[in-house]
């Protein structure tokens, strides 16, 4: 599998480590104990499209957040998981 960096260009996976799923919304730190162990332990198990957190630790060691399909592994986007890199990607592409 290559993950194309939007920093460092294509790499091989193995640079990467998998951060867990990005389209989980955590519970405030106040939350009673029911919902974190909702959040953190009640998981789907989706097929297709799906958001992950993935983390360049071989290169600009920065997070992303990837659109993969886990069915077949092809990636259709990639992006920085800090919205203000987001912006200034979309800035420089102008």
């Amino acid at each position: 599998m290559r993950i194309t960096c939007p920093f460092c260009g294509e790499r091989d996976h193995s640079e990467f480590t998998y951060g867990g799923d990005a389209s989980i919304v955590y519970p405030a730190l106040s939350a009673p104990a029911a919902e974190w162990f909702e959040a953190v332990y009640l998981r789907d198990n989706p097929k297709g499209p799906h958001l992950e957190r993935w983390h360049h630790v071989e290169g600009c060691r920065l997070w992303l957040v990837i659109e993969r399909d886990t069915a077949t592994h092809e990636i259709t986007s990639v992006a920085p998981a800090r919205s203000d890199l987001r912006s200034l990607l979309k800035d420089e592409a102008r």
